[in-house]
């Protein structure tokens, strides 16, 4: 057991006046089970890196071990996976590797294939248990999630609850909670670190922010009262003041006297008002106000917008999925479950006008109006503008939807693949919500996007009920959000 200590912290991107981290100070137990979070862009992986020592920086940052880093880039991805295993760790024995592969439901035989035959999912387990073999080292694991179906991150969260030592970056709130026993949380203005999973810590946190909340509005009315009172006693003090010349005899040292008094109250309650002032001023400041968002959907002139009946997509003759019998009606929102390769993206892909081979009956809205979310982010090129005037969508809206996304103002000038790959993700999001549809269908809308915008989106959905056919691997979204699921099974 040691120590990752992390005194004064302060960085900045060259170039930059944006302090990503200022004057920062924590400390972690190299044993726990870390899980880290906080809105996208705010630095957690400008951390990692820090940890690494890929930049300059001011302040310390001390710890005994070596960090590794995931996803561990692989320069050769088509040599045998056995050989990107003897790179990583020379001293790994085949026995090892086979153990540590058995509780993450991986055949040994993946070993003897061409690493990048492997699927995403399979490369993900394979990194993270040749990462966890080596000794001293410890794992920074940066959103492992996103190449993961809902049945694959159960299995990585059970087998990380099985670990020790490592800080695990992520925005699932069912895979943390699994698997975390700690969390470090950049937040608006500071970095906390807390004992317990997700769960606890976002229950602590409202009960942090409602708290502060209700001292927030005492504090209002007690400036309010403050300052009629303050108001009254400078009143009533100049009214004393003046009788001092009044007609007829007066002991005018008197009535200066109480004038003086009176006076002395008033300044006595400015300096309470200052007072209650500063302190409303350190309340709200780590409270992230997620502005509700709101989806204009068309009404379509049928209740059933598509059908399928023993519906198969074939590649190469092959059936891909048992049949399937599903509908999408008004209103409804309908998940796309099943396993990486099952085929949902290709059925997606079907029902947005794409030549796919299929048997059975795929029936499609005449007219039908689309609004398409894709898992791909690579086609985004430009800057805003540019992304504005080809989607034809209204500018005021669009920006206003990002910053209700915690987009800050200056993003708006920076190239979009400048941008993080989570605010990649919200400028899709936002240009969906822009377009008039009346069927939105997301293809893991999702992946990368922060733990505050995707309960920002599910209260969206629930309050609006779009009609929407969506695929996403976070369990707790689609529980909340889907009123049916399709279940797709590979033949």
């Amino acid at each position: 057991m040691s120590k990752i200590d992390v005194v004064n912290l302060t960085f900045a991107y060259e170039g930059t006046y944006d302090e990503i981290f200022e004057n920062v100070s924590f400390q972690l137990d190299t044993d726990w089970k870390t899980g880290f979070t906080g809105r996208n862009g705010r630095g957690k992986t400008t951390f990692l890196n820090l940890l690494r020592g890929k930049y300059h920086y001011q302040g310390r940052i001390s710890a005994s071990v070596q960090f590794d880093y995931f996803p561990f880039e692989v320069e050769d991805i088509w040599s045998q996976t056995w050989d990107v295993v003897t790179d990583l760790n020379p001293e790994m024995e085949l026995w090892q590797v086979k153990k540590e592969l058995n509780p993450l439901e991986l055949d040994d035989e993946v070993l003897y294939r061409p690493f990048g035959t492997l699927s995403q999912g399979e490369q993900t387990k394979v990194l993270l248990a040749v990462l966890f073999l080596r000794e001293n080292h410890f794992l920074l694991i940066d959103e492992p999630t996103n190449h993961l179906d809902m049945h694959a991150r159960e299995v990585v969260a059970e087998y990380l609850n099985s670990k020790k030592g490592f800080i695990l970056v992520s925005h699932d709130r069912a895979f943390l909670d699994r698997c975390v026993d700690h969390m470090l949380v950049i937040n608006r203005t500071n970095i906390e670190v807390q004992k317990g999973n997700f769960s606890s810590w976002y229950y602590n946190k409202e009960l942090q922010d409602d708290y502060e909340r209700e001292k927030n509005d005492r504090l209002k009315k007690e400036i309010h009262r403050l300052e009629e009172t303050a108001r009254e006693k400078a009143t009533w003090s100049d009214r004393v003041e003046a009788t001092k010349f009044g007609g007829g005899p007066t002991d005018r040292g008197n009535i200066g006297h109480k004038a003086a008094k009176m006076m002395k109250r008033s300044k006595t309650l400015e300096k309470r008002q200052t007072k209650a002032i500063e302190e409303k001023r350190t309340l709200l400041k780590n409270i992230e106000e997620a502005e509700d968002l709101k989806i204009h959907q068309e009404k379509y002139h049928t209740r059933r917008l598509i059908e399928a009946e023993d519906l198969v997509i074939n590649y190469d003759g092959q059936e891909i999925f048992e049949p399937l019998r599903f509908t999408v009606e008004q209103g409804e929102q309908v998940a796309l479950c099943g396993r990486n390769g099952c085929g949902k993206s290709s059925l997606i892909k079907l029902m947005l006008g794409e030549k796919l081979d299929y048997s059975g009956i795929i029936r499609i809205g005449s007219g039908l109006k689309i609004s398409y979310i894709s898992q791909d982010t690579s086609f985004l090129k430009g800057d805003l503008k540019e992304l504005i005037q080809s989607e034809g969508l209204d500018e005021s809206l669009f920006k206003a939807i990002l910053r209700k996304l915690d987009f800050e103002r200056k993003q708006f000038e920076k190239p979009v693949d400048s941008y993080s790959e989570g605010q990649k993700k919200k400028v899709l999001i936002a240009r969906s919500l822009c377009q008039r549809a009346h069927l939105y269908i997301w293809d893991e809308p999702l992946n990368f996007i922060d733990v505050y915008s995707r309960m920002q989106i599910e209260r969206l959905l629930l309050e609006y009920r779009p009609t929407l056919l969506f695929v996403e691997h976070d369990r707790t979204f689609t529980e909340h959000v889907a009123t049916k699921q399709v279940e797709i099974r590979r033949v």
